[in-house]
């Protein structure tokens, strides 16, 4: 049972400390990129930045060394763009 559409989720838990887990979904097999950006828009971390098959993925993200704040999310998959708000408390 393969995904319909491309689409990336909101991560859970949000707010979080430290980790949370981004779910995402791939129709096709695709190269896959997701950053971690601050609010001026510079790039904090990548996730993922790879050949990906179909199928429903996740990815956890552990921000113990980082700052408190609201950070940027962004998935690049072959045409498909998103981009999902999270919010780290310490």
């Amino acid at each position: 049972d393969l995904p319909q559409e491309f689409a990336l989720k909101q991560n859970f838990p949000n707010p979080f400390n430290p980790t949370t887990v981004i779910h995402y979904d791939l129709p096709e097999p695709t190269h896959v990129i997701i950053a971690l950006y601050n609010l001026l828009g510079q790039r904090v971390l990548t996730l993922v930045d790879e050949d990906q098959g179909a199928g429903y993925k996740s990815v956890e993200l552990n921000l113990g060394k980082y700052t408190s704040g609201v950070y940027i999310y962004r998935m690049q998959a072959g045409v498909f763009n998103s981009l999902k708000k999270l919010v780290l408390i310490k």
